[in-house]
């Protein structure tokens, strides 16, 4: 039998232990799908499709929806090296101690003007694969750098979408570049 004194120590364990998502089954509720290819689409609708080369505005700044405990405000920039197409900011949250990938599926069920795929491998996690439509190749030697602003400094990240931990106020870079 649960006393008082359990729920409200497994209530605080809950409170204290962050980045620990709840479990949910429900099959509705999963944004990520497999595409043949082994890559996942975060996309919540594959049937918009947006062109790389489209003319937009060099500056889309959305506001956040209001999301559960999304305490860590954070600015993503897509840029892209190759082209010198115009740069696009947008603006997203985590939860405390959350993952970049996670602000990323933030921003691209609030903002349709933002999507994004990656690849998950077995050893080193997700993999980002393409960003508003535009994929890295091997091919053409093209892939997404990450990078993270954070006040007058600009530094390479040696770690993932999946691991990168953003700080209140970073300015993640998404720089799409040659090899």
């Amino acid at each position: 039998m649960m006393t008082p004194a359990f729920l409200s120590v497994a209530l605080l364990l809950l409170v204290l232990l962050p980045g620990v998502p709840a479990r949910n089954d429900s099959p509705e509720s999963d944004s990520a799908e497999s595409n043949s290819d082994g890559s996942v689409s975060a996309e919540s609708n594959s049937d918009e499709s947006i062109s790389a080369e489209s003319n937009s505005v060099e500056s889309i700044s959305a506001e956040v929806a209001p999301t559960p405990n999304c305490v860590t405000p954070f600015s993503i920039l897509v840029s892209n090296s190759v082209t010198n197409a115009p740069n696009k900011t947008y603006s997203t949250c985590v939860v405390y101690r959350g993952i970049l990938l996670g602000g990323m599926r933030t921003l691209q069920e609030t903002n349709k003007g933002f999507r994004f795929t990656y690849t998950e491998d077995p050893n080193y996690g997700p993999y980002l694969q393409s960003v508003n439509g535009l994929k890295g190749s091997t091919k053409d030697r093209t892939y997404w750098e990450l990078l993270v602003k954070k006040a007058n400094e600009t530094i390479t990240l040696n770690v993932g979408i999946g691991a990168f931990i953003p700080s209140e106020n970073d300015q993640i870079i998404l720089n799409f570049k040659e090899y």
